[in-house]
This record gives C-alpha cells, sequence and structure tokens, in this order.
C-alpha cells in the first residue's frame, strides 16, 4: 500500500514538472549545444535510414505479402524458405510449353532457348537479392534494431535524469523562499515571545530543508552528468554508423552493376542464339517448311540484279553492322559485327531489306541486322 503510494506521488511528480515545463511555467535544464546537435543528427540518420530500408525492401521484394513472410521468419529467427523468382518461374514455364509445342519446330526450339535464358536472369536475379540483403539490408537492419535502440534508451533516461534535477532546483528554490519567508516574520515584542520561539523554530527546520534539498540536488547533478556523457559518447558513434553505411552504399552498388551487366550480357548472347533462326515467324506459319532455315525476313519480291543496282547520289547513308551475318546466295552481302557499311534502297525492294556496299561488295542486307546512322 505504502508503495503504490509512493509511486503515485513520484509519476506526479514527474508528470507535473513535464506539463510546466511544457507550459513554460517551470525552469528547465538545457542540454549543452553540442549534444543538441548531436541528437539531431541521430534522428536525421534514423529518419533517412528508416526511409531507405523500408524502399530498399520493396525495391528487392515488390510483392508486400512475401516482404510479410520474410518478416515473420526473422522475427521467428527462422531460415527464410529459398524462393523462385519470376525469370526463373517464367523460363520454366517456357520450357514445358516447347516440350508440348515440339521441340523440334521453330516455336519449340525459340522456347527452350529464350527460356533457358529467362532462368538464368532469374538466377543472377537471386544471387544479386541475396547479396543486396547481407551487405546492405542487414546493416541498415542492425542499426534500426540495434545500435538505434540503445541510443533511444539512453536518451529516455538522460530525460529522465533532467527531470529529477529539475525537481531538485524546483525544491531548493522553494525551500529557500520559504526560509527567507519565514526569516523575515519573527515576532520580537516582549509581550509576545512565544511567537518568536515558534517562528524561529520554523526557521530552523526550513534551515535544514534547504540543507537536505541542496544535497539531493548535488546527486542529482551528478547523475545527469554522468547519463549525459553515456548518450554524448553513443550519439558521437554515429559517426562511425555512417562510415558503415557508405561501405555498405558502395557494395549495394556494385551488387547492381554486376547484376546489370550479367543481364545485358545474357540478352546479348540470347540475340545471337535467335539470330541464327532468323525466319522463324515465316517458318512456324506454315509447318511443312520447318526443317529449312530461310533468311532472316521475308525474302524481296520480285527479280532484282544486284550487279545491275547504282548507287544514287542522294539517300544513301552510312550504318553500322550489329550482327554477323552470313550470305545465303550470291544476291546477299555477308555482314561482320561493328563494320560500317554504307547502305540504301532501290524502287520495288523489301523493306525488310537494304542494298549494302563496301568498298567493291555489294548485296542485300537485312535491316535488323543494322543501326542506321545519321
Amino acid at each position: 500500500m505504502y508503495f503504490n503510494v509512493l509511486l503515485n506521488m513520484i509519476l506526479f511528480l514527474f508528470v507535473s514538472k513535464f506539463t510546466e515545463e511544457k507550459l513554460g511555467s517551470a525552469e528547465k535544464t538545457e542540454l549543452d549545444a553540442h549534444l543538441e546537435n548531436l541528437i539531431a543528427r541521430a534522428d536525421c540518420t534514423k529518419n533517412w535510414t528508416e526511409k531507405i530500408f523500408r524502399q530498399t525492401e520493396v525495391l528487392l521484394q515488390p510483392n508486400p505479402s512475401a516482404r510479410i513472410e520474410e518478416f515473420f521468419y526473422e522475427k521467428l529467427d527462422k531460415k527464410i524458405p529459398s524462393r523462385t523468382t519470376n525469370g526463373e518461374l517464367l523460363g520454366q514455364y517456357m520450357l514445358d510449353a516447347a516440350k508440348d509445342f515440339g521441340p523440334g519446330t521453330p516455336y519449340g526450339s525459340t522456347l527452350i532457348t529464350v527460356g533457358e535464358y529467362q532462368s538464368r536472369l532469374g538466377g543472377a536475379e537471386r544471387e544479386f537479392l541475396q547479396t543486396s540483403a547481407i551487405n546492405f539490408l542487414t546493416p541498415l537492419r542492425n542499426f534500426l534494431e540495434g545500435d538505434w535502440r540503445t541510443i533511444s534508451k539512453e536518451r529516455r533516461l538522460l530525460e529522465n535524469r533532467r527531470l529529477d534535477l529539475d525537481i531538485c532546483k524546483a525544491r531548493v528554490k522553494k525551500a529557500k523562499q520559504a526560509e527567507a519567508k519565514a526569516a523575515a516574520e519573527p515576532d520580537f515584542q516582549e509581550t509576545r515571545p512565544r511567537n518568536y520561539v515558534l517562528s524561529a523554530s520554523a526557521s530552523a527546520l526550513w534551515s535544514e530543508e534547504v540543507d537536505k534539498a541542496e544535497q539531493e540536488l548535488r546527486v542529482a547533478q551528478t547523475e545527469f552528468d554522468r547519463q549525459a556523457e553515456v548518450t554524448r559518447l553513443l550519439l558521437e558513434g554515429i559517426s562511425s554508423t555512417h562510415v558503415n553505411h557508405l561501405r555498405c552504399l558502395h557494395e549495394f552498388v556494385e551488387a547492381q552493376a554486376t547484376y546489370y551487366a550479367q543481364c545485358h550480357q545474357y540478352m546479348q548472347e540470347l540475340q545471337k542464339e535467335l539470330s541464327r533462326y532468323p525466319n522463324s515467324f515465316a517458318s512456324n506459319a506454315n509447318p511443312s517448311t520447318s526443317a529449312t532455315c530461310p533468311s532472316p525476313v521475308s525474302s524481296p519480291s520480285g527479280p532484282l540484279k544486284i550487279q545491275d543496282v547504282q548507287q544514287p547520289s542522294t539517300g544513301h547513308r552510312k550504318a553500322k553492322v550489329l550482327y554477323d551475318y552470313d550470305a545465303h546466295d550470291t544476291s546477299e552481302l555477308s555482314l561482320l559485327a561493328d563494320e560500317l557499311i554504307t547502305v540504301y534502297t532501290v524502287p520495288g525492294m523489301d523493306p525488310d531489306w537494304l542494298v549494302g556496299e563496301r568498298g567493291n561488295q555489294k548485296g542485300k542486307v537485312p535491316v535488323t541486322y543494322l543501326e542506321l546512322l545519321s
């Protein structure tokens, strides 16, 4: 019973003091400017770290249900199960479809090729997600759930010590005011000696109260200074946190660069693979000709003698060859990747083809293998 009453009194003093300070009716112990700056910097670090952490989670895992599942696994301290990436799932669907369509058909064989590369892209994505989670997300999470919680705890203790100190200061102030009032009111009249004795006794009691309050103030000041120093040391550690997060940020960017470079490499390889079966669109429309391997686009209609074609005075331009191309007959021009040739069109020619010239050599070239330059 007594303990509950004492606890309620202490709580009442804290609430009263906090309310008075907020309303500006009581004195508040101010922190030094250096500590205030450290606190502001720490709050800024925490807020932006939390935002970056949450958005990075969304970037790496856009599915909110999957993020919630991973959150519960982490809280239960269990290993997160391996999850198939979208690229790997798409690749598997393509491979399964190719079995039903027939791996010997143009569409089926292309599905196999594309499916294999989609699986590779999915594997690269999986590796990127794992690397980013370990090297970037985990350090940010450790700061928010570890270092920052410790800092917050010590800051709450500092606030409690400050309130204790303010209460002690207010108590000393009130005791001194009461002592001064008691000392100023003694009755020295000989006809009323009793009043003088009572007033002197009250003055002595208030003097003792002042001494006691000042002793409590010294203890509260010592505890406040000690807690302020502990908090200051923790807040100064934010600088090392920035250095650590900077290193993690470099690792995250490196993981991104590696991932996108792998994706680019796989797509270039896939394009080269598909260029080996350039006219699969026309072949798939007619199953009876699926065993043939025609030119990359539909052949130009009507007879056209390349030897009789003359380069026009205007309308020709330079083009960069994107992929190697082997001529299927004497009317076509073989190409090597990255070389520059002159191209132009002639009346009656299929729009998917151009006439290309390289020195004394001339022949038809597919537009899809070229990058036209201005």
